[in-house]
């Protein structure tokens, strides 16, 4: 599908900016002062008509799928090329998605086979007034913005999730015995959010070598200076997204050695358990092995009182491990 953004036919520049959207047939012609081209799943005869209209050669799945700089980032005909994985299914299963960012003179195509959140985002915010800028360089750069948003709300929302599963870990009741398969959910939990955050930063490191790009390409172009500056604080923020990523990524590291430690340690506390049940045992044993032999001279079978004795020291070798321990606090 070949979506084609432009400004209204009334708009002057003392109007507000804002971007109406049109879908644009394949044996269609591109509307005049289209400031942006959305291909999305495009189809081969889609390709070749955004390539007749600006002199441009659109990138196959298979490049942009590429993962050396130099074929993600470059210059060609005049037309600046910059790919970058986003993020997008979160709610379900997380992907990764390359879209693919051609600015050509005062157009923008962007190529994509997925639908990151971020784009149906921006393209609402762009159709009220005032919403996007009103050139391409000002779009690109307002749609890598929305990403960023969309990426911050993401790791947002997984750093609560974190919290919630830390309080689970370390705030049960005292005395709280937890099943084998809590702790199988809770490592589950946290491996989902490790590939959640990961993801999360491989796309905010891809968004910022595209920034990057863009303004070194904005040192030597006739740029506004309130882009640039909007470009240098859009990296600002990127850069504290990634550190963020980083601190959430070391968190649920630390979450998840301190949830195989108690594992380890529920493990002990049964294996200790069985320990002390079987010393506590061991003794009375011996003296009911002792009494159970079968040798014809054997003074204490002619006891009145050889059997409750026996039993009484049979408790008492038991009674007698079991206060040691207590008093040592090994129970």
């Amino acid at each position: 599908m070949l979506i084609a953004y432009r400004a209204p036919q009334d708009f002057t520049r003392d109007a507000e900016m804002r971007l109406e959207r049109s879908v644009v047939p394949v044996d269609g012609i591109v509307p005049e002062g289209t400031l942006w081209l959305d291909l999305v799943v495009p189809t081969a005869g889609e390709d070749k008509l955004v390539e007749k209209h600006l002199g441009i050669q659109i990138p196959t799945r298979e490049d942009m799928e590429d993962i050396e700089p130099s074929e993600l980032l470059y210059l060609e005909h005049g037309a600046r090329y910059m790919t970058a994985r986003l993020l997008f299914n979160v709610a379900n299963e997380p992907e990764m998605a390359g879209v693919t960012f051609i600015v050509k003179d005062n157009a923008l195509v962007t190529v994509r086979y997925d639908e990151p959140k971020a784009f149906a985002m921006f393209a609402n915010r762009a159709s009220r007034p005032g919403g996007c800028g009103p050139t391409a360089d000002a779009i690109v750069v307002g749609l890598l913005e929305t990403v960023i948003d969309r990426a911050a709300e993401v790791l947002q929302a997984t750093a609560d999730r974190i919290d919630s599963v830390s309080q689970d870990i370390f705030e049960n009741a005292p005395g709280t015995v937890r099943k084998r398969g809590d702790y199988y959910d809770t490592l589950q939990a946290l491996g989902r959010y490790g590939t959640l955050i990961s993801m999360s930063r491989e796309s905010l490191v891809s968004i910022e070598r595209v920034l990057l790009f863009l303004s070194a390409s904005y040192r030597t172009a006739k740029v506004p200076k309130e882009l640039r500056e909007q470009v240098r604080t859009t990296l600002r923020d990127l850069q504290s997204l990634e550190e963020h990523a980083t601190f959430q990524s070391n968190k649920i590291q630390f979450l998840l050695d301190a949830s195989l430690g108690l594992v380890n340690l529920e493990q002990n506390n049964i294996i200790k358990l069985f320990s002390v049940v079987a010393v506590i045992f061991m003794p009375p044993t011996l003296v009911a092995s002792i009494y159970g032999m079968n040798f014809q001279i054997m003074p204490e079978l002619q006891w009145e009182y050889g059997y409750p004795l026996a039993v009484g020291l049979m408790i008492a070798a038991a009674v007698a491990p079991y206060l040691f321990f207590r008093w040592k606090r090994w129970l």
